[in-house]
């Protein structure tokens, strides 16, 4: 039997996904034991089990959970699957259920009549129905309120057949698949209606898949770079706007999680179908022996709620919702089965690298694998027969078309998307301008708009922060016209994305790691790199979303301003344009290094979904 080695995610020294260990330095657990995998274990296979925050799926292979070799040499070619332990899978039951709950939401909470157990009679208008570019769907949550879940969808929509175990690659002709990798279908998604009568979120939802994966790099979420981790995330989200909250109404959406986990009573469908009944209070406390063995919470998650302060409640929501999202990984499903999109399966094939090695950084990865590709002689072709899709309206194909698609991607001469998609999850977790902004702003506003609009300096801005930031707790009633979506209406607002958190008083947590970030990043800033200096670097800088599964991921870009793959290719053939003749604002010197033609647009967009995969 394998050694069983348990580690806190956040510590260790592995990239669970692409089976990579990135150092030898000691690992810290949850208990303060001290560890160095590599030391202690450098020859001897060992089974790595997550434990706290990375508790995941009821079973899971190569990518979260990894048969390791010696230095990190994988077995997960075999596609063994291991069963967690029973800990890990309570973690992310329980933090399912909390990421689909709706009594979080200020349209419940001033309906219930003082009571959390009591059904609301009139559900949220905003949660009736799912939009899709090919029409409404009816909402998997009408007649509730909004959740997680609502705006980060997954197999909702598919059909509970077509994966079925007897049947697990089930046609269904004529009826159109609605497969989402954790996110939705609109542009904007839509939020409850308050007295600020806002409707719409500022950007797309982006992907939650592999959102968790540990990195080499800083690793800063939301498309701006607001949250340094999910808790951070998912406490600001539960009592924020999207979930009907003001700013000024903070301490009272804290106050009102909380009393639903204190006094749920386990009586509602969600609590049956994930918890069997149990309420919120009995399954953090975890003293009760009736609890299941899969539903039992390991220590490192359990609390008397009523010995505890709203926030630490607020906390333990966010480290389960954290556990449940480790538990999402391109490369498997959510039982911890194996699939993999024509691309992989290409890799796969001509045995060319897959992950990267151990000790080895994605860049490096990445140029190992270019030099590979251009050494790729006479390159196996991957055919129907090696696999199929169920999910894309696509044949399960890598061939010439494709191949000449995967050479412009990693030519940095050509179509240089290698530069900040880098493999094997084609991001970099970076933030870039990429022209999006500027091209929203100029269609509705002419061209040159975006490039004249005043956008103020550090202390301007700071100081009157109502009319420049987005609305806080101390500033409830600010403009958020740089953090807006561009509308006729109103001119002079666009997004920036960057350039709202830093420097901003209201958002202190990510200031170290994201100066970090973009002084590391940014060659045009002097070597002081201080914030004042920094900011204007910062204008219309989004963070790089992956391009794994982009067929269940549309629309595209922080606004979700294009549609489809040719269309997003096309307007980085015409941003780059812009670049080389000096008219984008703050443009990533990447842009300017695209060449590339209308004739290599279907090529490229084929090799983009061969990335497709039936995630779900």
């Amino acid at each position: 039997m394998l050694p069983i080695v348990t580690v806190a995610p956040e510590l260790v020294g592995l990239d669970l996904h692409s089976h990579q260990q990135i150092g030898s330095q000691s690992l810290g657990g949850p208990s303060g034991i001290l560890l160095s995998l590599r030391s202690i274990l450098p020859r001897v296979p060992v089974v790595v089990l997550l434990a706290t925050q990375a508790s995941a799926t009821q079973s899971v292979s190569g990518s979260a959970m990894v048969e390791m070799g010696e230095c990190g040499r994988s077995q997960s070619e075999n596609e063994t699957v291991f069963p967690l332990a029973s800990a890990s899978l309570a973690a992310r039951a329980l933090g399912d259920r909390l990421f689909r709950e709706p009594r979080f939401a200020q349209y419940y909470a001033q309906r219930m009549a003082g009571n959390v157990n009591t059904p609301i009679s009139v559900g949220d208008p905003v949660v009736a129905e799912v939009r899709t570019a090919t029409g409404a769907l009816s909402g998997p949550f009408r007649g509730l309120a909004m959740n997680c879940r609502h705006c980060h969808l997954g197999d909702d929509f598919l059909p509970a057949s077509l994966f079925s175990p007897k049947n697990p690659k089930v046609n269904y002709p004529g009826q159109p698949l609605h497969g989402r990798t954790y996110c939705d279908f609109e542009q904007r998604s839509r939020i409850p209606e308050r007295t600020d009568r806002l409707t719409n979120t500022t950007r797309n939802t982006p992907t939650m898949v592999s959102l968790t994966l540990v990195r080499s790099s800083v690793r800063l979420l939301h498309f701006d770079g607001e949250f340094i981790s999910v808790e951070d995330l998912v406490a600001d989200t539960l009592t924020g706007r999207n979930f009907g909250w003001l700013p000024r109404e903070k301490d009272v959406a804290v106050h009102h999680v909380a009393q639903v986990i204190r006094e749920d009573d386990g009586n509602n469908r969600l609590a049956r179908g994930y918890s069997k009944g149990i309420p919120y209070r009995a399954l953090l406390l975890g003293a009760d022996e009736h609890i299941p063995a899969h539903l039992r919470l390991p220590v490192e998650y359990r609390l008397a709620v009523d010995r505890v302060t709203d926030r630490e409640i607020l906390a333990v929501i966010g480290a389960l919702i954290h556990a449940y999202m480790d538990g999402l990984r391109f490369g498997q499903d959510g039982q911890g089965r194996p699939f993999e999109s024509p691309y992989d399966a290409f890799l796969k094939k001509n045995g060319l690298p897959r992950a990267p090695a151990c000790g080895e950084s994605d860049l490096a990865y990445a140029d190992r694998l270019v030099s590979s590709i251009e050494g790729l002689i006479q390159p196996r072709w991957v055919t129907a027969a090696d696999g199929s899709l169920a999910l894309h309206q696509q044949a399960f194909v890598f061939g010439q078309r494709e191949f000449e698609g995967l050479r412009l991607f990693v030519n940095r001469r050509a179509a240089n998307c290698i530069s900040c998609h880098v493999p094997p999850l084609f991001s970099d977790g970076g933030f870039h301008n990429d022209g999006t902004s500027q091209m929203e702003y100029d269609v509705l506003f002419g061209n040159g708009a975006f490039a004249a609009l005043y956008i103020p300096n550090m202390r301007a801005r700071n100081q009157n922060a109502d009319a420049y930031l987005p609305p806080s707790y101390d500033h409830p009633q600010a403009t958020g016209r740089f953090r807006s979506a561009p509308s006729k209406e109103t001119p002079g607002y666009v997004d920036l994305g960057v350039w709202n958190i830093l420097g901003n008083p209201a958002v202190p947590r990510p200031q170290p790691l994201l100066r970090q970030l973009l002084c590391q990043s940014i060659a045009s800033v002097p070597k002081e790199c201080n914030p004042d200096e920094l900011l204007p670097n910062t204008i219309a800088r989004f963070k790089t979303p992956t391009l794994r599964d982009l067929g269940q991921s549309g629309p595209y870009f922080h606004g979700g301003s294009v549609d489809n793959i040719e269309g997003t290719v096309r307007q980085y053939i015409s941003v780059s344009r812009l670049a080389r003749s000096g008219k984008l604002r703050n443009g990533d010197p990447e842009i300017r290094r695209i060449q590339l033609s209308e004739t290599q647009v279907t090529a490229l967009s084929s090799f983009l979904r061969a990335l497709n995969e039936d995630y779900h």
